[in-house]
């Protein structure tokens, strides 16, 4: 598969994700709309990897990956569900935003990808300003958007370690072996957390949240991941978390027109402070260099 593709492909998935995980969670329950997304992913990505003959290696390499990735996605897609009960879908994504810099954080000290320079520096206390600004322009979306926005903080940290620790075992596992891996890890803990807290099953789900659920099962959990553990054994952790500097601008818009979300001036400064602390931390240090050998030509 191209990597470029699969990268645009992740980019796509990413940018509707949000608005479809607070239709399925808004209309059947947070817990019941996670739940069923993760079931359904799990047999489908079952079906897929029979259908193409595609094995789960068992070493324990293989064992530790789909640990790490399992525990990930358990605790950042747990969160960012519950969360999106308390803020707009467009934040989701804006505050995932802080993926790169949280990443690139743990990168350095644990895989020796990058230093953190001075740009770097800069660019996440630039990440770190918009954030304040949104949890300041949250007081407006009621008393309990500050819960939202902690928990998803709390899901961008669980995500890059879980990137992290996934590329520090470096193991030979396809894309699509580490997606189900991850899931078999996931599912049993989310069913648990279901049967401790004895949520009800909804009387009805609505068409909105069925068609969410199946879009999130399919495409978000088993294509989406897919894409993203394959890319990530191709291309730096930084970079693959780059891809939250992209999708925040598409998916406040899609909120706005899909679902009627209105952009408030402080998430405007905020998202803008956000990427352009990450396009910082990312290219500073490259864009300085690039300045200072046209100076020197």
């Amino acid at each position: 598969m191209s990597v470029p593709a699969a990268y645009i492909g992740i980019i796509l998935i990413w940018s509707t994700t949000p608005l479809a995980i607070q239709w399925s969670g808004a209309e059947a329950g947070y817990l019941f709309g996670i739940t069923s997304r993760m079931l359904l992913g799990v047999v489908v990505g079952l079906l897929v990897a029979v259908t193409f003959s595609i094995k789960l290696p068992w070493h324990a390499e293989a064992r530790r990956t789909y640990l790490a990735a399992g525990l990930g996605l358990f605790f950042a897609m747990t969160s960012v569900y519950w969360s999106s009960q308390f803020i707009p879908s467009g934040w989701i994504s804006v505050l995932f935003g802080l993926a790169p810099i949280i990443t690139g954080v743990m990168a350095s000290l644990w895989l020796a990808e990058q230093a953190l320079t001075t740009s770097r520096i800069i660019g996440m206390l630039l990440g770190l300003a918009g954030l304040s600004i949104m949890v300041v322009g949250s007081q407006t979306l009621g008393p309990h958007a500050a819960y939202g926005i902690a928990g998803m903080v709390f899901s961008v940290t669980a995500y890059s370690a879980s990137a992290v620790a996934i590329k520090r075992i470096g193991a030979n596992v396809p894309a699509l072996a580490t997606t189900v891996g991850g899931l078999f890890v996931t599912v049993p803990l989310l069913l648990g957390i279901y049967i401790v807290t004895g949520e009800p099953l909804p009387a009805m789900v609505p068409p909105r949240a069925i068609i969410a659920i199946v879009y999130l099962g399919i495409v978000g959990s088993v294509l989406g991941f897919a894409l993203y553990y394959y890319v990530l054994k191709h291309v730096d952790t930084t970079r693959v978390a780059l891809i939250t500097v992209i999708t925040p601008v598409i998916a406040l818009m899609l909120g706005h027109l899909l679902n009627g979300e209105a952009i408030q001036t402080e998430a405007l400064i905020g998202t803008v402070a956000i990427l352009s602390g990450l396009l910082l931390f990312e290219y500073g240090q490259k864009a300085g260099k690039w300045v200072r050998d046209a100076m020197i030509g």
